[in-house]
């Protein structure tokens, strides 16, 4: 049997009355995944649970089998793991976002989406000024960037993820708890230094959102869990991403990391390059996973344009292909599913269920129409979203 997984980040949302009361799921046209409803099996399956904060990190966890509430530490483990630095269990580790604050209110979780060359620039800068012992910095992708804190320091924090406070003060969202003060010292530390920093001055004459601080979030140790050919005896399996956080993640399952060139976070990325790259590795294994992070991007921009077209793009340019590939296979299952929603009228994560759809062999279809939340809603449902991935591999 071949499997292909295919996320369209943060794809589902909820009705915009500039689309006429429609989600842009509703509103895009993507024929490929719609044959996928008409032949398979359409539902909504609940990946943030109580207690967690809606985010990729819990949902594509839960996504792909694994209760976060065993085996989720944080976020920043997970990029950690994709950049193989190495960790022991007492180790901390922090996503070190740079963004934009303008009178002490978050502007841009993402600082513009500052390049890769920009951000190591100001990274780089940052690590020779910060003298608290065990400190390391690492760069990531863009704004996204990891803090390691090997030290002594006896750490208990609460901290908030920056994309979840847009246009909102900062203030009443510092680290706090025990050693948060040295997590403040650091952010503030990096406000005086990038204030007239030569990469912002330059994004400044451009008209560019400036990387004013770094913000320090998603907190945790390193994690432990069974590959995914322990757990689900699917033994060969390959990922494609532009983001650390899901790259980590199958480093963590035991799959190989696939590069495809052009890849990025925003609707500029290689969805031909992804499409063809997720079609080939079928031929070598026999799980393929392929996430886009585009309309997740676009929805935190309040862009629906983009997020439409970044749908549409993953339907014609990858789903496509896959499923092309797929059928030249005699056994072949797929699945087509935003991790969460990404709300285009609050650039927030939502928590509802997310639909998914899955067609393929030895499923019982359940014709659905266009693929959406609406249509999804009066499909299967699965309130433990990490019971999915059981019924995708075996059931039917």
């Amino acid at each position: 049997m071949k499997y292909a997984i295919i996320i369209p980040d943060g794809a589902a949302d909820e009705p915009l009355a500039a689309l006429d009361g429609r989600t842009p799921l509703e509103a895009a046209h993507t024929p490929n995944i719609d044959s996928l409803a008409a032949e398979g099996i359409s539902g909504l399956a609940r990946t943030i649970p109580d207690g967690f904060e809606s985010g990729s990190d819990v949902a594509i966890m839960c996504l792909l089998g694994y209760d976060p509430a065993k085996y989720l530490t944080g976020r920043a483990p997970l990029e950690a793991a994709a950049r193989r630095i190495p960790l022991e269990p007492t180790d901390w580790v922090f996503r070190c976002n740079l963004v934009t604050v303008e009178n002490g209110v978050m502007k841009d979780h993402s600082a513009g989406g500052i390049t890769d060359a920009e951000a190591r620039r100001l990274i780089a800068d940052l690590a020779a000024a910060i003298t608290t012992p065990g400190m390391e910095l690492h760069c990531g992708v863009s704004y996204r960037n990891l803090l390691v804190y090997r030290g002594d320091e006896n750490i208990d924090v609460t901290t908030t993820p920056p994309h979840e406070i847009p246009e909102q003060p900062i203030s009443a969202h510092l680290p706090r708890g025990r050693g948060s003060e040295m997590l403040r010292r650091i952010m503030d530390t990096s406000a005086a230094l990038f204030a007239d920093h030569e990469v912002n001055l330059a994004r400044r004459r451009k008209n560019l959102r400036p990387a004013s601080q770094v913000w320090l979030w998603g907190q945790g140790h390193r994690p432990r869990m069974p590959t995914f050919a322990e757990k689900y005896g699917v033994s060969r399996g390959a990922a494609i991403s532009s983001v650390d956080l899901l790259r980590g993640l199958a480093v963590l399952l035991g799959w190989d990391v696939l590069e495809v060139p052009g890849l990025t976070s925003y609707h500029d990325t290689n969805y031909v390059g992804q499409g063809e790259a997720t079609a080939a590795a079928l031929n070598s294994y026999d799980i393929v996973f392929s996430h886009v992070e585009a309309p997740d991007e676009a929805a935190h921009q309040a862009d629906y344009r983009t997020k439409i077209a970044a749908i549409e793009h993953v339907d014609r340019y990858i789903v496509g292909p896959v499923l092309r590939k797929l059928r030249s296979f005699p056994q072949w299952r797929m699945l087509v599913m935003p991790d969460h929603s990404t709300l285009v009228g609050t650039r927030k994560h939502g928590y509802g269920p997310p639909p998914f759809v899955l067609a393929g062999s030895g499923l019982r279809p359940q014709p659905a129409g266009h693929f959406c939340e609406k249509n999804a809603a009066s499909g299967m449902h699965f309130d433990r979203g990490y019971d999915l991935m059981g019924y995708f591999l075996r059931g039917g």
